[in-house]
């Protein structure tokens, strides 16, 4: 691939420029420009929503959006947080603020079975009214086994957001994909190289998006694609619970924001400040963009169930890659 997409802000695109459909993760190019087929193969992906009132990159971190999601008995519920991440650090486990209920909820997935059940049950009943459980089908895990359109050595992942810093061109995926691999490609051959990753940060966080462009895009604008048609992306925003989002992949996908701030225990580690959402999501769909009208809200990290049942998915809000960084979505 000789010329690279402006913006793989789309985890759902078309990679004409490999002779085949990438699905669930090219960026779109620019609907007035013309540019190559690596653009338009790189550009036709989703992304996460983001609040349909802010149009800046966000700035709020994880420990402020808890703060101010959670009213009054913030500190309490921070502290009730703080003590399960003690004691029931267990793969398979999530949990986060009910800032309506004043609650923290503690989310266990199919796998959490015999000794591991019985300590997450005990670490919340240590807090009684607290902490409220609820269980959920299938197993929490990052969506890296599908066939989506960038590539590597260690699988397939999904194209989030074309960004940039200063002349330099990147793309965003999610962390625990360029955790494992060096370089993206946009055939399943690996010939045409994409990028390579500049920085990455899984466990902990789940971006893993700086990935650099092996050449300048020949387009500026950029973009994704969404049932078929081009979406500009302009900027970034927070997520809002209740807020209306969509994924770009195989699929049109929209979704609502359950939650805010939420930890998610992977079998490969844990992550924190992550959105809660009904979205759909598979394998292979890791990195897809999450966006809500012309702005960014996050990539796509993992979690339970598929697209012919339904399931809860987490997403890596988009502003935390953009500061660690100092990168921008143009």
């Amino acid at each position: 691939m000789t010329t690279r997409p402006t913006r793989m802000r789309g985890a759902l695109a078309a990679m004409t420029a490999t002779g085949m459909l990438a699905t669930a993760l090219a960026a779109a190019p620019s609907a007035n420009a013309s540019p190559g087929p690596a653009a338009r193969a790189v550009r036709a992906a989703g992304a996460v929503p983001p609040p349909a009132t802010t149009i800046t990159t966000t700035t709020t971190t994880a420990a402020t959006t808890t703060a101010t999601t959670m009213g009054p008995g913030g500190v309490r519920l921070r502290k009730v947080m703080a003590a399960l991440r003690r004691d029931a650090t267990v793969p398979g486990t999530a949990w986060g603020v009910d800032p309506a209920a004043g609650q923290v909820v503690l989310t266990m997935d199919g796998t959490v079975k015999g000794a591991a059940l019985k300590k997450v049950k005990e670490a919340a009943g240590a807090h009684g009214a607290a902490v409220r459980t609820e269980r959920v089908p299938g197993r929490f895990r990052p969506l890296t086994l599908g066939g989506e359109p960038i590539f590597s050595k260690a699988g397939r992942c999904t194209l989030g957001f074309n960004v940039r810093k200063a002349s330099a061109y990147y793309f965003v995926t999610a962390g625990h994909c360029t955790a494992k691999a060096t370089e993206w490609y946009a055939d399943p051959g690996l010939t045409k190289l994409l990028g390579t990753t500049a920085g990455s940060s899984f466990p902990g966080d789940d971006y893993g998006f700086v990935v650099k462009y092996a050449s300048a895009p020949e387009d500026t604008r950029g973009g994704v694609v969404f049932g078929g048609q081009f979406r500009d992306i302009t900027g970034a925003g927070n997520a809002t619970i209740g807020q209306t989002v969509m994924r770009a992949g195989g699929l049109m996908v929209s979704g609502r924001v359950s939650a805010l701030n939420q930890t998610v225990n992977y079998q490969e580690g844990s992550v924190s400040g992550l959105i809660r959402t009904d979205l759909c999501a598979e394998p292979g769909d890791s990195g897809a963009p999450v966006f809500s009208g012309t702005l960014a809200i996050g990539l796509i990290s993992g979690g339970s169930g598929n697209c012919s049942s339904g399931g809860t998915t987490f997403v890596q809000p988009i502003g935390e890659p953009l500061q660690a960084y100092g990168l921008e979505i143009y």
